[in-house]
């Protein structure tokens, strides 16, 4: 389990971890003896605390009323909750998991309040731990990254997750470091012409990828043509985040496949005080693990 996994470098950042479930305290204690967990497993077994931070789905709910044939709560519970539920012909799969959370995150400062929160409409989608963890700028462990270097900067490309399954939303990380007067661009320079550094990814059967995430840019005066434009000139980090194709079509598919490839070009174009160097595109390769799913659901 990844958060797991995890632990150790999210308490070396001084991050405490807690889980919250409508389980019960038995299949809690089962689940944390089966995959090894040391962090608290809390039981919210009539879902009070997940109703009162208003993140209780309520569509399983709605599927076992009077509305449970209405087109609209089929659609909802295909999207929001699992198609195998609906598609089953026994309802006590639906009231079983009646009182289930939209799954996220919440991270808390030292006060308890919350500074920021990651969650899915998508039942089958969840943001990984690593994901999590790079948004919120906590370095990770050395992952196998793809390291290149040119006469204006230096990069390191890696995914946030070696391994993913169905549903898995990660991000493929770029580190950006350029050289001494040197520059490259940030969003909105293409309106003057110029190439905005980004990993753009060749189109994927089982993974798509969401827009590209930058941090804040800095308006650079470019002398020469009087241009004022956004720039990045200190080491940055952009994201590209990606899904795995989560619907049951793609699952079924997906059984067979061990690894799932995904490949690209870093695409850039760096500039000094002076001269401004032609478009540069480098590709890039990244092989992930594929782990399938485990459904077991000890009770």
């Amino acid at each position: 389990m990844e958060l797991q996994d995890r632990l150790e470098e999210l308490q070396s950042a001084g991050i405490g971890v807690a889980a919250i479930s409508y389980d019960s305290q038995k299949t809690l204690s089962n689940f944390a003896e089966r995959y090894e967990i040391s962090f608290p497993l809390l039981s919210d077994n009539n879902s009070a605390v997940i109703s009162e931070f208003g993140i209780l789905n309520t569509i399983v709910q709605e599927s076992l009323g009077p509305r449970a044939k209405d087109p609209d709560v089929t659609e909802d519970v295909y999207r929001f909750v699992a198609a195998e539920v609906m598609d089953s012909q026994f309802p006590q799969l639906r009231r079983m998991i009646n009182g289930t959370p939209f799954p996220g995150t919440f991270m808390l400062d030292a006060n308890g309040v919350v500074a920021s929160r990651y969650f899915e409409e998508f039942y089958r989608e969840r943001m990984t731990t690593s994901n999590v963890m790079l948004k919120e700028g906590i370095a990770l462990n050395p992952i196998a990254a793809i390291e290149g270097s040119s006469a204006q900067l230096n990069f390191r490309a890696y995914p946030s997750n070696p391994v993913v399954t169905n549903g898995s939303r990660f991000s493929i990380a770029v580190d950006v470091k350029p050289n001494e007067n040197m520059h490259v661009y940030g969003p909105g320079a293409e309106n003057m012409g110029y190439q905005v550094i980004k990993l753009n990814m060749a189109p994927s059967e089982y993974v798509s990828f969401e827009s590209m995430e930058y941090p804040e840019s800095e308006i650079y005066h470019f002398k020469p043509l009087d241009e004022h434009v956004p720039v990045y000139q200190l080491p940055f980090t952009i994201l590209q985040e990606a899904v795995v194709a989560a619907s049951a079509e793609k699952e079924e598919q997906l059984r067979e496949i061990n690894a799932l490839t995904l490949s690209g070009e870093l695409e850039y174009q760096a500039c000094d005080d002076a001269i401004c160097y032609l478009p540069v595109s480098v590709p890039v390769t990244f092989t992930l693990e594929f782990d399938h799913l485990d459904y077991q659901r000890a009770r």
